[in-house]
């Protein structure tokens, strides 16, 4: 599979800077190894995330090959997206997990519109008509913020007919790069709209999104987990010289292959993406695709 991001890397460039004291205290926090259970638990979730490259009528049939066979009970509720002006969505309930899931594509480098998505930095307060009640000293990637704005009206709807019809109380939202990113965003944004069920998000080769105040909201009220594959340059941008933070709930995939839960945002240990790849040369892009236990993304 050709590699998704690199112009990525050209437009959200990071710079060498010291470490606040949150990154230093979380270097001396315990980082720990998931065993084969814990890692196995998350394939059905990166074949989700996966299968959020395909095209929306494929998702819409639950027909996109390896993806969806890897899920056979999942049902289909709604699916968007062209691709191109707006990343393909899909959401629907697996019976076998007893949840709903949202699932949102990744960059595709063939595409002009994502990446424009992927290069615009600057950062922006939370749309309050989406956002009701969030502090103003929330800011995010504006990139980012409006993709998630492009499709949050459909998938609040398709989620709500998902717990509606089958009675669901957990809802689970997945993504790849900058499916991760939206996918946070659905994350912060849905549980304002929905209650009385539970939420929890797992982002693969999760860029950074918002800022300290963001991750801070994340550690908060969310329950995350974002998963790096190797050397993969991707989760280091954009930069923390641009104020940019990560929420804590890393999980790195080392040269080894052992998962490694690494406590904190932007943990700088060696054995966390930020000390793996401390600077962007530093890091392999072919990393970014997977696999993730195996899971390559796309479809």
């Amino acid at each position: 599979m050709l590699a998704r991001c690199l112009p990525l890397l050209a437009l959200m460039a990071v710079a060498v800077v010291a470490l606040p004291a949150p990154q230093r205290l979380a270097a001396r926090q315990t980082i720990s190894a998931l065993s084969t259970s814990q890692i196995s638990s998350y394939k059905p979730y990166s074949y989700y995330a996966s299968a959020g490259y395909c095209a929306a009528s494929a998702t819409a049939d639950w027909n996109c090959g390896a993806n969806c066979e890897a899920n056979p009970s999942f049902i289909p509720i709604a699916s968007g997206g062209d691709g191109d002006d707006v990343q393909y969505w899909f959401v629907g309930y697996d019976p076998s997990l007893k949840t709903v899931i949202v699932s949102h594509q990744g960059t595709d480098p063939s595409e002009l519109e994502p990446l424009l998505t992927d290069g615009d930095v600057e950062k922006a307060t939370l749309d309050s008509s989406l956002f009701p009640g969030i502090s103003s000293s929330i800011e995010v990637h504006s990139g980012f913020a409006d993709a998630q704005a492009s499709t949050a009206p459909q998938v609040l709807s398709a989620v709500q007919t998902a717990i509606s019809r089958y009675g669901a109380k957990q809802v689970t939202m997945v993504g790849h790069s900058l499916g991760a990113a939206i996918t946070l965003l659905d994350a912060v944004y849905l549980p304002l709209h929905i209650s009385g069920v539970s939420f929890k998000t797992i982002g693969y080769g999760l860029p950074r999104v918002g800022n300290q105040a963001f991750a801070d909201y994340v550690d908060a009220h969310l329950a995350l987990t974002h998963i790096n594959n190797k050397e993969d340059p991707i989760p280091t941008v954009p930069g923390m010289f641009l104020s940019y933070v990560h929420p804590a709930g890393e999980v790195h995939i080392t040269d080894a292959n052992a998962w490694e839960a690494c406590p904190g945002q932007d943990n700088p240990s060696t054995q966390c993406i930020v000390g793996d790849v401390p600077e962007i040369w530093d890091g392999d892009e072919s990393d970014h695709d997977g696999p993730y236990d195996g899971v390559e993304m796309g479809c």
